[in-house]
């Protein structure tokens, strides 16, 4: 799945030259987080709530709210936005997206295309929402975790399972264990989990753990 699907598009942007009391109102107004930065159609920088508050005066300030709006308004995003920003391109793909927020520990990323024009903004909650959808979580699933050495065939084995008794299986996630063993975990709408367990024992890949997750309707 590509990021162009699960961003949000067309998000609002702002140019340098907005002052931080504007963009303060605009966060809030329209409650995010982030807000990139644009001049001539291009991306040039980002600031966030929290960048905001670093230049906003202390709560236990003197000063009256015209003099905080004053001071706010003297205040652009010229010279408190971070102009190098963690981008990912409109062609990139969900796991991308996941791997560059995992490694810069941030919690969004602006989507651009080839020209570096804004064309989405993609968070955390839109990953996570995606890997809950794309597990079929929602859906009353049973979650079956099988422990196996890893061998070729291995795939093909516990499927013939399923299929032999007319089980579809929604998702399959593999974990690499040490000692050359895998974790599968398979996601499936399993009615008996009896049977389906005996026949995978029977065939040397016993069940280590079952759960139903989700409303099944």
């Amino acid at each position: 799945m590509f990021v162009l699907k699960k961003m949000t598009p067309d998000p609002i942007v702002v140019p340098s030259k907005t002052s931080v009391s504007e963009a303060m109102e605009i966060m809030k107004k329209n409650d995010f987080r982030r807000l990139p930065i644009v001049d001539a159609g291009k991306l040039v920088g980002i600031v966030t709530d929290r960048d905001l508050r670093e230049v906003a005066p202390s709560p236990a300030t003197t000063l009256s709210v015209y003099e905080l709006k004053y001071l706010l308004d003297k205040i652009k995003l010229s010279e408190i936005m971070k102009k190098k920003v963690i981008t990912i391109s409109d062609a990139a793909t969900i796991e991308e997206a996941a791997l560059v927020m995992y490694n810069h520990k941030i919690s969004g990323l602006v989507v651009v295309n080839e020209e570096r024009s804004v064309v989405g903004i993609i968070t955390a909650t839109d990953i996570l929402k995606c890997f809950v959808d794309v597990m079929g979580l929602p859906n009353g699933l049973i979650r079956l975790t099988v422990v196996a050495d890893d061998h070729v065939g291995l795939l093909s084995d516990i499927t013939e399972v399923f299929k032999a008794l007319s089980i579809n299986i929604t998702s399959m996630v593999n974990y690499y264990l040490p000692e050359g063993k895998v974790e599968m975990v398979i996601r499936a709408d399993i009615h008996d989990v009896t049977e389906l367990s005996n026949r995978l024992a029977a065939a040397g890949y016993p069940i280590s753990h079952a759960v139903k997750i989700g409303n099944h309707e």
